[in-house]
């Protein structure tokens, strides 16, 4: 290749617009045995490849070797421009003393244009070891240079910088206009690079204004078109990383960082970005519940940082690992003067976490019983309550309410909590996605046990009550954002449908997963989850405040509601009724806990034949159960039918089969405001009802084939060998044939719709002035299967369910074209009023953010359903089919879920297996 110092030259503003030709063309230049100027130039553009996205130590070399050559060439400009170069790399290698000497030869060699693209490059080290005063003041005197010598792309590099340091001052407004300027000048220039990183800026610009969704979708566009480059993306990752945590997905955010580090070393990355990363995973470590993994990262991260000469970052990875030191209950005057400490220093640095430093300093020394320093650091923290980002405001509100109770002012410290929730209420209600929306109350669990606490001290059951309320549940309190008719997400569900389905017929076939499979399967579920991630909410706003008078109103006379309230780790029952609210203490939430999965283990074992001798070991530990969770309050109850309102962490209680409620009408829900919703929630005009078989049930669905002759719909019945509704397993149950009709002659079995005539596969009758829809066989497809659903007024569905704890919105019922998912039922316009799930695991539940549930029935309850009946638990398939019959007749006579279903158990065989199906199911909301 021969080429003149122009065309030589063109390699360097390559680098940033096509990474990968431009290394190429490099390592051409050299092999045609160049010059010392152009071998200058190809030295130093392998240098920043390597730098940015391979080994810096070979970098390191080129760029040395790029300076020597430029310096043979007599070109001082050439020089000071390879010199500024190597400066960036020897400081991303740790080597900040070098790094720092090279820039200042390099400003002494270089002249006019030449110097200030020197200082822009200072001034970006400046940023990264922390130093923003010297980054704004470089940039001030390189940007009018650049502007008047029309260099459009370095201009547009200065003002990226200068708006990332003003965002990291906190200076949200000033950023949002150097990047909107610096957006202006990308968008005439070819450089793909620099305008993912722009588009990246924009992204953390959303984030530091608090718009969490835009952060999530504008990171993940900068991550697509990095991709196409095939660049690596570290600090993209560390960015993403400081929004999930946010977003209260901190274990993600773990994860994403550990593996970053693993990527970097793996290619002998830069020092730099490795500290920043252990850096923010032991932020997630710690905000994961994981102290001690957040104590190792912090501390290696302080290390580096120390090395390398950069105290902004060193003093925020030992503010991390302060705070790992006291959730590991290491309380210390020694841990006060440290957070105090570290607290004035990021002060000084202007950096919006000093309050964070000064509130754990605070924190601490109430905990050694310090009220005076305590008061002094809170007071601190305490101003950033008034402006700032919602987070940090709330930080403020904490630590306002910190000091009124050590000054002993219950109603300062419910003051300081209500203006608290309600900065995080408006927050929440920005995110679209109601996964964000559980995951974001973890912020205000501090400030809702204070409140708790402060009410359970002066203010009596009733205010107890309604701090208990204030934070319970709250995802119910408004429908998520309905996903948006976006293409390429439909499209990616419908796949997901697909390769799930496939995974799933593979496991069954051959009964070994298909690698390939999972990880498309996996990478689909990616896809859909961040794009509705990105979704945003409506306008704040209060919403409807729950009102204990109105709550004691609908209860009347007869009716009980049992809300269930932990402070300190001890259960306080909240009895509800009668006009009144009255409190019990009952026993520590850890033992109920365990407790119920012994339950749990136990009904497992009843959903087989021949576990009889364990019925009197579940009963009692049902009675035990009763005496943790209800204590005295049992005797209380009255006659009539029991609301429970449990804890999320008590979401797995079989509360049937606690003896105080075993012959009760009994109903669970999320909160008492829920409660009240879905009792104030009228069914739709016309009763139109739908029955849903999907495929490979053990027995068939059997319940499915005699319900639709019941309602005069003849469609075909599936045969099949009774067995344990476990979501597939097929275990064989008690003896005894599964009732339903033999299939049609011809019916190939294990297809889709074995046993159902194609013409009967989807089937309605209408009876009495109301619709009845049947969908089996093929007709039980997702879309079909969605638009039934949509505004019916009840819906059965017999199919086996799959709860994910890994992803609860991916938990599924199994239709005959794959997984229907929660993010499928957020789709609906409105659900079922009422809703039947006949398999196991649908009642199952993550618990999440202060006290928020993900699953199948919390995400039906916004969206319309009134009532659902669901399983926490396998079941003996056969043994289900009488509880499903004899809970329709109690629905055809008129009568609602919960008093049907228990009607239903009681109609049931008394034998073990009948016995622990019927305590197995549950009855949630008030229809």
């Amino acid at each position: 290749m021969t080429a003149g110092n122009d065309s030589v030259l063109e390699l360097l503003p390559l680098v940033f617009a096509a990474p990968n030709e431009a290394l190429t063309r490099a390592e051409g230049v050299l092999a045609a045995d160049p010059p010392p100027l152009h071998a200058s130039v190809a030295h130093q553009v392998i240098g920043i490849w390597q730098r940015d996205f391979g080994d810096t130590r070979l970098a390191l070399a080129h760029l040395r070797r790029a300076r020597d050559l430029a310096s043979r060439a007599d070109s001082p400009e050439r020089e000071a421009d390879v010199l500024a170069t190597l400066g960036v790399a020897l400081v991303h290698s740790g080597r900040t003393r070098e790094g720092l000497a090279a820039f200042e030869r390099g400003v002494a060699r270089g002249t006019g244009h030449t110097r200030a693209r020197v200082l822009f490059r200072r001034a970006y080290v400046w940023w990264v070891l922390g130093r923003h005063k010297e980054a704004l003041e470089d940039v001030r005197r390189a940007i009018p240079v650049l502007r008047q010598a029309d260099d459009v792309i370095w201009t547009a590099r200065a003002l990226t910088l200068r708006a990332t340091v003003h965002l990291a001052l906190g200076s949200v407004e000033r950023a949002d206009a150097d990047f909107t300027a610096a957006e202006r000048l990308w968008d005439t220039t070819g450089q793909e690079h620099d305008k993912a990183d722009a588009v990246e800026s924009r992204g953390l610009a959303a984030f530091r204004s608090g718009d969490v969704p835009a952060a999530l979708r504008l990171l993940d566009e900068a991550e697509e078109r990095y991709a196409k480059l095939g660049t690596p993306t570290f600090m993209l990752t560390i960015r993403r990383c400081e929004v999930l945590m946010a977003a209260g997905l901190a274990p993600e955010a773990l994860a994403e960082a550990d593996a970053a580090t693993a990527a970097l070393d793996g290619i002998g990355g830069q020092s730099t970005r490795r500290a920043e990363l252990l850096l923010v995973a032991a932020r997630a470590a710690r905000l994961a519940g994981e102290p001690r993994t957040s104590l190792a990262r912090a501390a290696l991260a302080v290390r580096l940082f120390a090395g390398q000469r950069r105290t902004w970052y060193e003093t925020h990875a030992r503010l991390v690992l302060i705070e790992a030191r006291a959730a590991t209950g290491r309380g210390s005057g020694r841990l006060v003067a440290d957070a105090a400490a570290v607290a004035e220093r990021l002060a000084a640095f202007g950096a919006p976490a000093a309050p964070e430093a000064s509130l754990l300093a605070g924190r601490i020394a109430l905990g050694l019983g310090w009220t005076a320093d305590a008061e002094r650091h809170l007071a601190v923290a305490a101003r950033s309550r008034h402006g700032g980002p919602p987070l940090a405001r709330m930080t403020g509100w904490a630590a306002q309410a910190l000091r009124a109770r050590a000054a002993g002012s219950a109603r300062g410290v419910l003051e300081a909590c209500r203006r608290g929730l309600d900065v995080l209420d408006d927050h929440r209600m920005t995110l679209g996605a109601s996964e964000l929306r559980a995951r974001a109350t973890a912020q205000g669990a501090e400030l809702a046990a204070l409140a708790q606490e402060a009410s359970l001290v002066s203010g009596g059951p009733r205010r107890l009550l309604v701090w208990s309320e204030r934070w319970r549940a709250t995802v119910l309190t408004a429908p998520p954002t309905r996903p948006p008719a976006d293409p390429a997400l439909l499209s990616g569900m419908t796949a997901f449908r697909e390769i799930a389905a496939r995974a799933e017929e593979a496991r069954t076939d051959g009964g070994r997963p298909v690698p390939a499979l999972e990880r498309e399967q996996r990478r689909l579920e990616r896809e859909i989850r961040s794009r509705t991630l990105h979704m945003r909410g409506g306008a704040p706003g209060d919403g409807d405040r729950f009102d204990v008078g109105r709550l004691l109103r609908r209860l009347g006379d007869g009716v009980r509601l049992v809300e269930l309230a932990v402070l300190d780790g001890r259960v306080h029952v909240l009895l509800c009724g009668q006009g009144r609210v009255r409190r019990f203490e009952a026993g520590l939430l850890a033992e109920a806990e365990r407790e119920a999965e012994h339950v749990q283990a136990g009904l497992r074992r009843l959903a087989h034949p021949g576990a009889e001798a364990r019925l009197p070991l579940v009963e009692a530990a049902g009675a035990r159960l009763q005496e943790l969770l209800l204590g005295p309050a049992a005797a209380h109850l009255g006659s009539g039918p029991v609301v429970v309102v449990p804890p999320g962490r008590l979401h797995r209680v079989p509360w049937a089969l606690l003896p105080a409620l075993r012959e009760r009408v009994l109903s669970v829900s999320p909160s008492a405001s829920s409660w009240l919703r879905a009792r104030d929630t009228a069914p739709p005009p016309g009763g139109r009802q739908v029955l849903v078989r999907g495929p490979g049930l053990a027995s068939g669905g059997a319940e499915v084939t005699e319900l639709a002759e019941r309602y005069g719909v003849r469609a075909g019945g599936a045969g099949g060998v009774p067995g344990v509704r476990d979501g597939g397993s097929g275990v064989p149950g008690a003896a005894g044939a599964v009732p339903g009709a033999p299939g049609p002659a011809g019916a190939v079995p294990g297809a889709p719709g074995a046993g159902v005539h194609p013409a009967r596969a989807a089937a309605s009758y209408a009876r009495g002035g109301s619709l009845t829809t049947v969908l089996e066989g093929d007709a039980a497809r997702v879309p079909r299967v969605l638009r039934e659903l949509d505004g019916a007024a009840s819906a059965h569905i017999a199919a086996h369910g799959t709860f994910r704890a890994d992803s609860p919105l991916f938990s599924s019922l199994r239709m005959a074209d794959g997984p229907l998912i929660v993010h499928d039922f957020e789709r609906l316009d409105r659900s079922p009023y009422r809703i039947i799930l006949s398999c196991c695991d649908t009642a199952r539940f993550a618990s999440v953010g202060a006290d928020e549930l993900l699953g199948l029935v919390t995400a039906l309850l916004p969206l319309g359903t009134a009532g659902v009946v669901a399983c926490s638990a396998p079941v003996n398939d056969e043994a289900v089919v009488p509880l499903m019959l004899a809970l329709h007749k109690g629905l055809d006579a008129g009568l609602s879920l919960a008093e049907a279903l228990r009607d239903a158990r009681a109609a049931l065989p008394d034998d073990a297996v009948h016995r622990a199906t019927g305590w197995a199911f549950s009855a949630f909301g008030a229809a």
